[in-house]
């Protein structure tokens, strides 16, 4: 029963992610990305199988409440990214941004640390797959090219402390079992694209 309750809590929410992150203005236009349903539904999804339940159920929470509330976390989760791919555009957008506290800033750099750290073992480990993704480091950013890093700062920045707290928990608890949630990540990625092993994708 948990796993299908689980099954169901990341369905729900890849569902309201979705719709929010097609409602994201860009400035040159809508990405194509927006349109690419199932990629997105995969590379959420796959993420998503590495959470706990509490963990889904609270980012589920937080995305609804604050989309009834008129926000779009998605939306602010690109505009924190701007801080370093595009920091004079920050600038005029930044006040309107809800302000992160200095606890939460200190767990998200904790967290990125530990992500980052395991970014790189699974580079050097699968570079047949790493090499197609995102450069890793945020000193690697540009206006055109976000990396990882930064990626994964900027969605932080839009969680609640619940979810936060909650979030950093299990990335502590997998580093502490000697896990790699990122290399957990790519192999249901690589599942779902009919791959069982990382040696098979060419």
């Amino acid at each position: 029963m948990t796993d299908e309750r689980k099954e169901e809590l990341i369905e729900e929410l890849i569902k309201v992610e979705y719709a929010l992150f097609d409602r994201v203005d860009n400035e040159g236009g809508r990405a194509a990305c927006q349109d690419d349903y199932l990629t997105f539904y995969a590379m959420r999804k796959s993420q998503y199988l590495t959470w706990n339940i509490e963990t889904i159920e609270s980012l589920y929470n937080d995305m609804v409440t604050n989309r009834d509330k008129g926000r779009n976390l998605v939306t602010e989760k690109y505009a924190r990214m701007m801080e370093s791919t595009a920091p004079e555009e920050y600038k005029k957008i930044e006040a309107l941004l809800p302000k992160v506290g200095d606890e939460a800033k200190r767990i998200i750099e904790s967290v990125v640390a530990i992500e980052v750290e395991w970014m790189e073992a699974f580079a050097k480990a699968h570079p047949n797959i790493s090499m197609r993704a995102r450069n890793i480091r945020t000193a690697t950013d540009t206006p055109y090219e976000t990396s990882a890093e930064t990626y994964l700062r900027g969605e932080l920045m839009t969680y609640s402390m619940d979810t936060l707290y909650l979030y950093a928990r299990r990335v502590v608890e997998l580093y502490k079992e000697g896990a790699n949630m990122i290399e957990m990540t790519m192999f249901n990625t690589i599942k779902m694209y009919g791959y069982e092993r990382f040696e098979d994708v060419k």
